[in-house]
């Protein structure tokens, strides 16, 4: 087994496609890198985290008085991901892409 995953990752690490296709999904390792992986990952946890309970009230009076089913149920679906609170995993994943950055040197 132990050969199996030295021969997959000798493999893996030799593949120029498969290097292509990584450092075409890596976000450059500039101001607006950093900055659009902060504006995505970051500060829409800050917003709900500082305005939960407002988007809860907002959401919640848009799920009650939407004329469209479909709407009202958006609304309540908006709701419950607000009254959830902050995405742990959204901000992993951007501190994850953070360390990617300023790690991973070509």
């Amino acid at each position: 087994m132990k050969q199996k995953l030295q021969k997959l990752h000798n493999r893996m690490e030799n593949d120029p496609k498969l290097k292509k296709a990584v450092d075409s999904i890596k976000p450059k390792r500039t101001l607006w890198g950093v900055v659009g992986i902060i504006l995505f990952f970051f500060v829409p946890e800050l917003i709900t985290y500082i305005w939960q309970p407002e988007l809860i009230n907002w959401a919640h009076a848009h799920s009650i008085t939407e004329p469209l089913a479909m709407q009202r149920m958006l609304y309540a679906q908006l709701e419950k991901m607000f009254a959830d609170g902050v995405s742990w995993v959204n901000i992993g994943i951007g501190a994850a892409l953070l360390v990617w950055v300023w790690r991973m040197e070509k």
